[in-house]
């Protein structure tokens, strides 16, 4: 994990999708688990967060325009460390509060505005949850998260972070677009189980277990 090699004076284009829609000011605030911890977050691709709010008939896809001129951004690979982050934040390390390793991604995004990395999307929970439950090695699920090809997601978790966001357009999701878009998202679960079967066959005795990594570390 390393500061972002981002061109900070480059203005980027994103994406987020609302439930309800936005209303007011934009703020760093969301669910508690979620990957990077709470804040406002925003995806390159269009079609990833669709896919999490097509259950939702007042869902509305917002496109952004994002300044990252003067805002401490970490930007995090794809790989353990990601994975780990997205661990604690989604609450799994519960069982070693208090350790080393949880303090060190507990403590991780504290000095930053905004944080980047990879979209754990619709295949990805599939084999995230493989690896929390010990199903499949750290080895296995690394290989998955380069087979997969993830996109990448930013979140400001800020008010000065968000004060750099400025919406470009917004659209209210019909009933037929988010009936195609239910469809997308679970072929994608099935996708992400078929390629977590044949990617924990072949690496099934490499690797490490998600709870020997905490135990290890503590």
């Amino acid at each position: 994990m390393e500061d972002s090699k981002i061109d900070k004076d480059k203005i980027v284009t994103l994406y987020h999708g609302s439930k309800s829609g936005i209303h007011g000011e934009i703020y760093p605030e969301s669910r508690k688990h979620c990957d990077f911890g709470r804040g406002f977050y925003m995806g390159t691709d269009r079609t990833q967060p669709l896919t999490l709010i097509c259950n939702y008939p007042k869902a509305k896809i917002y496109t952004l325009s994002v300044d990252l001129s003067d805002l401490k951004v970490l930007n995090i690979e794809v790989g353990l460390d990601w994975a780990l982050l997205v661990a604690y934040n989604r609450g799994k390390m519960e069982s070693v509060r208090g350790s080393k390793i949880y303090n060190r991604y507990a403590e991780l995004n504290q000095e930053y505005d905004m944080v980047t990395g990879a979209i754990a999307n619709d295949r990805m929970f599939v084999v995230l949850d493989r690896f929390f439950y010990g199903e499949i090695t750290d080895y296995a699920l690394i290989h998955c998260l380069a087979a997969l090809k993830l996109g990448k997601q930013y979140v400001a978790l800020t008010e000065k972070a968000c004060k750099k966001i400025k919406i470009i357009d917004s659209q209210k999701l019909s009933e037929d677009d988010r009936s195609i878009l239910k469809q997308k998202s679970e072929a994608n679960r099935l996708k992400g189980i078929t390629l977590a079967n044949e990617i924990c066959r072949k690496y099934r005795r490499e690797g490490r277990f998600f709870d020997e990594i905490l135990e290890e570390e503590e």
